[in-house]
């Protein structure tokens, strides 16, 4: 049983998470497929939306304590390689979603802690089951956290309340996590997959150049001052209206209809 599954379908990539009997816990089999699988959406052109979504009754527990367990006597010599391969498939997971000319959403459920706390993070759109819980979860066995949740969390909900979550490891619902604003909508678990995909055709449907160009002018925001932000701003805008998407964008407005946007 693969540990990630993909498929494709009407622009819309849906990567799952699928080690159910292990909660979705990440070891390094699910570590460098994750990051095999988003390597092969970002260079796909079929491919206009990415969800991600957890098999079983959970999203993602963070890593696997056992694969930790069988690596203390490796660990505490000082030899990382255990964890090696993790970080390099986890972080470059990170790295690939950041830059991804594509939309991403995360459909959650059950538990979401650790690793699965940074995974959220970095789509675009999170759509929560009502019985989600949340926890970044890394104190309770004595480590830091990893995988961007330090870069993305401060950015989304500010440094003092980021400090807590991490810091005391607290468990907390889809309404909190409403309320910070770490997720978008809070669904009954029944109708989170047929939402999850409802959104993603939507996504799927629009300009997809105009979303890729949106994105990266989010994502670096926060390094900019006001200057270079409208400087991307207006080089981004430029490169849209060269795009078959604008052109169908416009005539469309025009004609008072839904336009039928290609992706290019």
């Amino acid at each position: 049983m693969s540990a990630i599954v993909t498929e494709k379908d009407q622009g819309v990539a849906v990567i799952t998470l699928n080690r159910p009997q292990r909660l979705n816990a990440l070891d390094p089999e699910m570590a460098t497929a994750l990051h095999a699988s988003f390597t092969d959406v970002a260079t796909d052109v079929e491919v206009r939306c990415v969800v991600v979504r957890g098999e079983g009754d959970g999203f993602m527990a963070g890593g696997d304590v056992r694969f930790f367990k069988q690596s203390l006597n490796q660990l505490a010599t000082g030899d990382h390689q255990p964890l090696s391969e993790i970080f390099n498939a986890v972080h470059g997971t990170i790295r690939t979603m950041h830059s991804l000319p594509k939309p991403i959403i995360a459909g959650v459920h059950g538990a979401v802690a650790g690793f699965g706390i940074s995974l959220m993070a970095a789509c675009d759109l999170v759509i929560a089951a009502e019985d989600t819980v949340f926890t970044i979860a890394y104190c309770h066995i004595g480590t830091s956290p990893d995988g961007g949740s330090t870069f993305a969390l401060p950015r989304m909900i500010g440094l003092k309340r980021s400090m807590e979550l991490a810091l005391l490891g607290d468990r907390f619902d889809a309404n909190q996590a409403l309320s910070l604003g770490l997720i978008n909508w809070v669904v009954p678990g029944s109708d989170l997959r047929a939402q999850t995909e409802q959104l993603a055709v939507r996504l799927a449907a629009g300009p997809t150049k105009a979303y890729a160009k949106t994105r990266m002018l989010l994502n670096t925001s926060l390094d900019a001052d006001l200057n270079q932000q409208l400087d991307r701003e207006q080089a981004a805008f430029l490169e849209c209206v060269t795009s078959d998407d604008f052109a169908e964008g416009v005539s469309a407005f025009l004609d008072k209809r839904r336009p039928q946007f290609r992706g290019r």
